[in-house]
């Protein structure tokens, strides 16, 4: 744990750099959008000095890192807040979209991919391949479209937009969030399924699996008892990764649904140019899913003893 905890250092060192030089580099000024159209030359020269804008790059770029590295993501120009303030603001409503996506992926997918390999080659299983092929075609943004109107306009069930806290109800917390989790799940469903389907094909096909059913062990048994877990590496390092994939898909789904995200602040602070809230949130997400992957190395070990050995 220790060794990968120090190699996220290098990793966290390159995404820095790239978000720097991608937000710097990008034509566009932030003390113009501040000061509006109507801002003299002089006025926008004056706003850049007192935001440290005209200092050369590799000046700034230093700065930055070492605020980091002290655990100052800086302020943001327009909100008047720290951007540590306004991430924590806004991450309840990506959070709570990306858990209740992964955990509607990983319910409905696992159980069908695991269906699909005990009956290869049937109607079922073609049948379960298929649809998610078709769930993997489908961009989130595009089902998102379709879900709301569906079922937000068309038969009036659900909101179309908005969101409501945890601390407003339970049900008024979870009606704004389904049409958008199941939006964005719906893609890490279908590769859920077609991943667990390959793995557990691959185990089955081993030799102390024939042990077991020779022994008369029940398929069920086979399964769940012996099959799954030695299939469940893979399946677990799609899980792991998926999150990742779950929280900057948010940005897209959250504008969608009008959701006051991580993903809607970035959005915001793009057209805005808000420098800081920019490279403090691509940080935060970039230092989550770093964190997500070392808790599946961990779990590795969990799950498999001979990982622990290596």
């Amino acid at each position: 744990m220790a060794r990968r905890l120090l190699s996220t250092i290098p990793i966290l060192l390159v995404v820095l750099t790239v978000v720097f030089l991608i937000i710097h580099l990008t034509p566009g000024s932030p003390a113009a959008v501040i000061l509006g159209d109507n801002a003299t030359d002089d006025q926008i020269s004056n706003l850049n000095h007192q935001l440290g804008l005209d200092a050369p790059l590799y000046q700034q770029y230093f700065l930055w890192i070492a605020d980091v590295f002290r655990g100052n993501l800086g302020a943001s120009y327009f909100l008047g807040q720290s951007v540590t303030s306004a991430i924590i603001s806004h991450i309840g409503p990506t959070f709570a979209i990306a858990m209740l996506a992964e955990i509607i992926a990983v319910t409905i997918a696992i159980p069908l991919g695991i269906y699909a390999a005990s009956r290869r080659g049937t109607v079922s299983d073609v049948s379960i391949m298929g649809v998610s092929l078709l769930g993997m075609s489908i961009p989130s943004f595009l089902l998102g479209l379709f879900l709301a109107l569906i079922f937000g306009v068309n038969l009036g069930w659900l909101p179309v937009a908005g969101y409501e806290p945890l601390s407003s109800g339970v049900w008024n917390w979870f009606q704004y969030l389904i049409l958008a989790s199941v939006a964005l799940g719906s893609m890490q469903a279908a590769l859920f399924v077609r991943m667990t389907r390959s793995s557990m094909l691959d185990v089955l096909r081993k030799d102390y699996i024939r042990t077991v059913r020779a022994k008369g062990v029940k398929e069920r048994g086979v399964i769940y008892l012996h099959a799954l877990r030695n299939a469940s590496l893979p399946i677990l390092t799609v899980v792991g990764q998926s999150v990742g994939g779950l929280i900057t898909g948010a940005v897209v789904t959250e504008t969608i649904f009008n959701i006051p995200g991580l993903g809607q602040l970035i959005v915001d602070s793009i057209q805005r140019r808000d420098l800081p809230v920019i490279q403090g949130t691509v940080l935060f997400i970039t230092f989550a899913f770093i964190f997500v992957n070392l808790i599946v190395d961990v779990l590795y070990g969990v799950l498999d003893p001979r990982v622990r050995l290596k």
